[in-house]
């Protein structure tokens, strides 16, 4: 196994460590969780998240880390040097965060101009700022520069000294917003049963698969990310123990994230003298519309609060894009030979240059024109659907199956013990979970995935259909271009990267 640590990686376990979690924190923490558990019937969803996060996010992180580390290369060579006909798997996990990267920078636009807009009042902003497409595309700009900037400057003088900054920060203003919420009084209490007293009555296999979904994208799985992260390590890095500290710190975020939310949600209903479950709980409505609301109607303080809230969703959001765009910029970089300036300035410009689109759409759905849609969703939904759930399953997948079936569990954990890992009793369940439990698991994950898209409610779509082909056509142009393009060519290692 060849294990040179690359140049400007990680100096050290603690960086790698905020890195990646900073990587799986991101707006999937601080409002997918929360408006996730709010249709799933509140803690009974919150207990299944934690189980689905220990048995199946857990086992994927070690897989995809693991074949980084044994690589110390950018995807597409970390499958290659396992087998060369299997090498598409990883150009297809540098596809995923290239195309999230697209989209992730409007959200995040969002998330600045909210923030900055704080103390003159948000509530009711949201059509009018996603009607200004100007307006967005300089706030998805201002977005992207910060990633690009911290990209830029590299593993070690970049990604984890910004990561060592920024993680503590946002789980400060977490805890703080966190603290001001619960001592707001009439109707904390309610939003605190909703939140963590489990009614397993309520549990149905829909919520058993929104936890495993939930779990598997919020820790950064089947995106490439965890394997390029993994490729910056040495030994001296252990990945067991990483591994696990990464799940519990982005596990306890989402859950204080929920602490944040549901107190403060249920206050303002019963102030207002409304139900909670009239308010808007779901995806962009909660975290634009629904939060502004809440936090301006507390009065000027509500104001301060609503700062610090959105200024810890950029600092997530901003971790989580230097993650997914460090992907395709170390492919990049290693491929063709180009300095990381170069490589990165090339990502961040493709990006804006289709974000701009994909921002003009969603500001059409928010504004209920019904333009610019793909398949009757916008294009944002679009290429989320076709990411979250049918793309990042199979990439998933196939890093379970490099470990579990080519590389197999017991050699993977061989080479993990000579790096300093230890398993304990829970070596052969482990070895088990890779091999046979998570692949299980993923490929439920996806069959249901595209049969509710294909058949929402049981009944036949033929737009969910045409999402289904384009994603899977996705797939097959990766292994097309692989097999045409770069079987038979070098895609480069750490070692190669210039500068």
């Amino acid at each position: 196994m060849e294990n040179t640590q690359k140049k400007g990686g990680f100096a050290g376990g603690i960086g790698f460590v905020l890195a990646a979690a900073g990587s799986a924190v991101g707006l999937g923490n601080l409002w997918g969780f929360p408006y996730k558990t709010a249709n799933n019937g509140g803690a009974a969803f919150v207990f299944l998240y934690i189980a689905c996060v220990l048995f199946i996010g857990l086992t994927i992180m070690i897989c995809e880390i693991f074949l980084g580390r044994r690589s110390q290369a950018n995807p597409v060579t970390a499958f290659k040097k396992i087998n060369k006909k299997i090498g598409w798997f990883g150009l297809l996990a540098i596809l995923v965060p290239f195309i999230i990267t697209w989209y992730y920078s409007v959200l995040g636009g969002y998330t600045v101009k909210f923030a900055v807009n704080s103390f003159w009042g948000n509530d009711g902003n949201l059509a009018n700022f996603a009607g200004n497409g100007w307006e967005v595309i300089l706030f998805s700009a201002i977005f992207l520069g910060f990633a690009l900037f911290v990209v830029m400057m590299g593993v070690k003088s970049g990604i984890e000294k910004a990561s060592k900054i920024l993680m503590p920060a946002l789980f400060i203003l977490l805890v703080l917003v966190v603290i001001f919420v619960l001592f707001l009084g009439d109707g904390v209490g309610d939003g605190l049963k909703f939140y963590l007293v489990p009614d397993f009555s309520k549990i149905t296999w829909s919520s058993v698969l929104a936890a495993m979904g939930q779990a598997f994208y919020s820790l950064s799985l089947g995106m490439g990310a965890m394997i390029v992260y993994g490729s910056y390590t040495g030994k001296e890095i252990n990945i067991v123990k990483s591994t696990g500290m990464i799940c519990i710190f982005d596990t306890f975020v989402a859950l204080l994230a929920g602490m944040a939310i549901f107190p403060a949600v249920f206050h303002f209903a019963a102030v207002e003298g409304i139900a909670a479950t009239d308010l808007q709980l779901n995806g962009l409505m909660l975290m634009f519309n629904t939060l502004p609301k809440v936090f301006e109607s507390i009065g000027y303080f509500g104001n301060i609060i609503e700062f610090f809230f959105f200024a810890m969703v950029i600092i997530a959001a901003v971790t989580s894009v230097i993650s997914i765009m460090e992907v395709s910029t170390q492919f990049i970089i290693q491929k063709f030979r180009i300095k990381r300036k170069k490589a990165t300035l090339f990502v961040a410009i493709v990006t804006f240059a289709i974000s701009i689109p994909i921002a003009l759409s969603l500001g059409h759905l928010l504004n209920g024109t019904g333009k610019m849609e793909i398949f009757g969703l916008d294009f944002l939904s679009f290429l989320d659907t076709v990411t979250n759930t049918v793309i990042m399953p199979v990439c998933a997948l196939f890093s379970c199956l490099a470990v579990g079936w080519f590389i197999t569990p017991k050699k993977a954990i061989e080479e993990l013990k000579l790096d300093g890992n230890k398993f304990g009793i829970f070596e052969k369940p482990l070895m088990f979970m890779m091999k046979f439990v998570v692949p299980v698991l993923i490929i439920a994950i996806e069959v249901f995935g595209i049969k509710d898209l294909i058949f929402p409610g049981n009944v036949f779509s033929s737009d969910g259909l045409g999402v289904a082909i384009v994603s899977l056509a996705i797939i097959a142009v990766a292994m097309g271009v692989y097999f045409l393009l770069l079987k038979n060519t070098e895609t480069g290692t750490n070692a190669d990267e210039i500068g």
